[in-house]
């Protein structure tokens, strides 16, 4: 299936890269709802940060992962058609990332 993006609105993924982003997402959203249980069981403190930390390391890879497959997929198809305001928005999008 071939990758491409459609209006800047919606991506058709591989289903290899799906399921890669679905399992990283099952699992952030596991550590999550364990950090939650700590809470809700009076963890201790660091305990609970430590899990925090591992839990953002992890939405981090996922941000890296997805934006390397944006990058290898949209971005690169969209400057082979002319259309150069994808590096614009590309820009735009990782500024916001870094805030």
């Amino acid at each position: 299936m071939e990758e491409t993006c459609h209006c800047h609105k919606t991506k058709i993924r591989s289903e290899a890269e799906y399921k890669k982003l679905i399992h990283r997402l099952n699992r952030i959203e596991g550590q999550i709802r364990g950090i939650k249980r700590m809470v809700e069981n009076d963890a201790y403190c660091p305990d609970i940060l430590i899990q925090a930390a591992a839990a953002s390391a992890a939405l981090n890879a996922f941000n890296r992962e997805l934006l390397s497959n944006h990058i290898h997929t949209c971005v690169v198809t969209d400057i082979k058609e002319g259309r150069e305001d994808t590096v614009d928005e590309l820009v735009d999008t990782i500024q916001r990332m870094m805030r």
